[in-house]
C-alpha cells in the first residue's frame, strides 16, 4: 500500500483550517482522516485538528488484525461519533468557539477492501482505467437540491450556497454517519479530499494528473492544480493507491 497527503492553505484564506492523518499498520492496512473545519478563524482549526486527533487515537487504539467487516464499520462509527461529543462539547463551553465544527471523510483500507465513513462535503474518489467515480454523498444544500431535482448538475457547479453543508462534526448533540465499502483492486486510487480540491479540480484534471502511475507525486499535483486553478480555499489530498 503507497499513500501520499498534503495539505495548503490555498491562495485566499489567512489560514489552514483543514486537518488530515494518516497511519498503517502491521498487516499492510492503512487508514486516513481528513477533516474541514468552519466556525470562524480559530474555531475551524480547533475542531478539525481536535476531530483528526480523536479519530485518529480511537483508530490506533481499536484496530485490530482479524477484524470482521461490521467491527471495522463499528469502530469508524464510535471514532467519528467520538469526535462529535469532544467538538461539540468544546464549542459549548467556549463562546467564542460556538458553532464551530468540521466536515469529515476517514478510510480503513484492508485486504482490498476500502472501509469509508463521513459527514459534510469532504469527499472519497475511486480513480481505475480512467475512470473517476465519486463515492460519498455530499450533505450539502446543493446536494440536497439536485437529489429534489430544483437544480441541474451544470447549476450546482456555481451554486451560491454551494458551501452549506447540512451535516457536520461537533455541530449538534449527535450526528448520522453515512458508510460505504468498495472493493480497492491493485489498479484502483483511492483519494481523500476537502471541497478545496473538488472545487477547484475537474474530474477531468484529476484523472489526466494521476494517469502516469507516479503516486508519489499524486497529492502534490493536485494540491498545485487547486491553486493554479485559483486556490479560493484550503486544500488537503490523500490518495492511497495499491
Amino acid at each position: 500500500m503507497r499513500i501520499v497527503a498534503k495539505t495548503d492553505k490555498g491562495h485566499v484564506r489567512d489560514s489552514n483550517q483543514d486537518a488530515y492523518a494518516v497511519g498503517e499498520f502491521s498487516d499492510e492496512v492503512v487508514w486516513a482522516v481528513v477533516c474541514d473545519g468552519m466556525g470562524g478563524a480559530a474555531g475551524g482549526n480547533i475542531a478539525s485538528a481536535l476531530a483528526v486527533k480523536v479519530i485518529s487515537d480511537k483508530i490506533n487504539v481499536s484496530y485490530r488484525e482479524q477484524m470482521r467487516d461490521s467491527s471495522i464499520k463499528n469502530m469508524l462509527d464510535s471514532a467519528l461519533n467520538a469526535a462529535n461529543v469532544e467538538v461539540f462539547d468544546m464549542a459549548e463551553s467556549k463562546q467564542e468557539l460556538k458553532g464551530m465544527g468540521t466536515t469529515v471523510v476517514c478510510a480503513i483500507v484492508k485486504d482490498g477492501q476500502a472501509y469509508i465513513a463521513h459527514a459534510g462535503d469532504s469527499r472519497a474518489y475511486i480513480l481505475k482505467n480512467g475512470e473517476i467515480s465519486q463515492i460519498t454523498t455530499d450533505h450539502s444544500m446543493v446536494q440536497d437540491l439536485l437529489d429534489r431535482g430544483k437544480i441541474t448538475s451544470e447549476q450546482a457547479l456555481n451554486h451560491p450556497n454551494k458551501n452549506i453543508i447540512t451535516r457536520a462534526v461537533g455541530v449538534d448533540e449527535n450526528i448520522e454517519i453515512d458508510f460505504d465499502q468498495i472493493d480497492l483492486d491493485d489498479d484502483t486510487t483511492l483519494l481523500l479530499c476537502t471541497d478545496g480540491l473538488s472545487n477547484y479540480v475537474s474530474n477531468e484534471e484529476i484523472l489526466e494528473l494521476t494517469s502516469d502511475g507516479k503516486h508519489y507525486a499524486f497529492a502534490d499535483r493536485l494540491v498545485n492544480k487547486a491553486n493554479e486553478n485559483g486556490g479560493g480555499d484550503n486544500i488537503t489530498a490523500v490518495v492511497i493507491s495499491k
